[in-house]
């Protein structure tokens, strides 16, 4: 199957034959960018253990069948993280591996930090022991990295541009769009772990990657929003778990009906990610080394009811949804982001809208229970979001 160019600042002369290391490639998130990457003729080197859920997007997709190469390596391993990018020699670095869950990080806080925090420091400094054979690395976090008082009481918060503390304790102050110089904070394990992420990679930045240094390597950052699409089956997420209760033929059990999201296809994001590492590769890529949000339009933001409702209304009433009546940690109750630096530097928009997003994620899996070829549908989505003339590559 032919995809086109993604977006119109994807340049697909760019990825054709180049090395880039993923890491997290058998993940929800990875195993899309895997697919796209394979579909530009990149040369796509994996780096993570096992997928991380049964069914995987990565198995229906066949996405291992593609790959140049892969690399059984939990980040966690700094040793095993060194010979791969010394292995390997990318010029681009991908680095999505993750514990992606704030439940899971509630019950194992220990080892989200140690993947989310020390995976992205095995990673940085093996890319700084390589000695310069990478041009760019994209280290991806999550909106979550927000010192958020929404919905909370009093917290204590790191802010982004400094190390120095500072209190933040009004719960009724105003929800505004996070930028990308607002505080970092998180108020459980995994928010936390995202905001020391982001803190590594400007640390590593400034230290060994700045513009003058004698490294040629660029180092950013990438926060999305909440992103959702077909072949996500994690666990304590919304659309999965709409899904899989529609296949059950019951209620969908929702946590906080009236909590905000910034809800955006998984296409949206990845765009922007490929359209960062393009531009860290490019002769005035010192601007690019950054933190970047990467989010929906704003009235995309709604709530986890309006998103149930409106995947209810695609399954024609096929599910409602009831109040999850056990007790659950907090959760703020609004997040919304600015992408007005990605949009003014990278050239990037989100391209889907969630009326968009929500019918692919339907048609896909429509298309699962069917037992359909996944790797076909998902290449035709992938085509249908490029949706603009340009030069072609064999993804099949």
């Amino acid at each position: 199957m032919k995809i086109p160019t993604a977006v119109a600042i994807i340049d697909p002369d760019f990825w054709m034959d180049r090395s880039v290391l993923l890491t997290g490639h058998t993940g929800f998130k990875g195993a899309w960018l895997s697919l796209w990457l394979q579909s530009l003729g990149a040369r796509v080197t994996g780096l993570a253990p096992a997928p991380p859920t049964e069914p995987s997007l990565y198995a229906l997709a066949r996405v291992g069948d593609h790959m140049a190469g892969e690399l059984a390596i939990d980040i966690r391993d700094a040793s095993a993280a060194h010979d791969a990018v010394r292995s390997v020699r990318p010029e681009v670095v991908l680095h999505l591996a993750a514990q992606p869950m704030v439940r899971m990080s509630l019950r194992a806080p220990a080892l989200t930090f140690e993947v989310n925090v020390l995976g992205t420091v095995n990673v940085l400094e093996a890319v700084r022991l390589a000695g310069g054979s990478v041009e760019a690395v994209v280290v991806v976090t999550s909106d979550k990295c927000y010192a958020n008082p929404s919905g909370y009481a009093s917290s204590f918060f790191f802010s982004s541009s400094t190390t120095s503390p500072e209190i933040t304790g009004d719960a009724a102050e105003e929800p505004h769009r996070f930028v990308e110089d607002d505080p970092l904070g998180g108020h459980d394990p995994y928010s936390s772990s995202k905001a020391c992420a982001e803190l590594v990679a400007a640390a590593y930045r400034e230290s060994f990657f700045a513009p003058g240094s004698d490294t040629h390597t660029r180092v950013a950052s990438a926060r999305a929003g909440n992103v959702i699409g077909g072949g996500d089956f994690g666990e304590d997420r919304l659309v999965p778990d709409i899904l899989r209760a529609y296949d059950a033929g019951q209620p969908v059990q929702v946590r906080n009906p009236d909590a905000i999201r910034p809800w955006q296809h998984v296409l949206n994001p990845l765009s922007g990610y490929l359209a960062l590492a393009q531009s860290l590769c490019a002769p005035d890529g010192d601007n690019a080394a950054r933190a970047f949000n990467f989010g929906p339009r704003p009235r995309d933001a709604l709530t986890v009811s309006e998103i149930v409702s409106r995947l209810d209304s695609l399954f024609e009433g096929a599910f409602g949804y009831e109040l999850d009546g056990a007790v659950n940690p907090p959760e703020a109750a609004r997040l919304e982001l600015d992408s007005t630096a990605a949009e003014r530097l990278l050239g990037w928009r989100p391209r889907w809208d969630l009326d968009e997003a929500l019918m692919r994620v339907a048609v896909w899996h429509e298309s699962h229970r069917r037992g359909e070829d996944m790797r076909a549908v998902c290449l035709a989505q992938l085509t249908d979001f490029a949706d603009l003339q340009g030069t072609s590559r064999d993804g099949s």
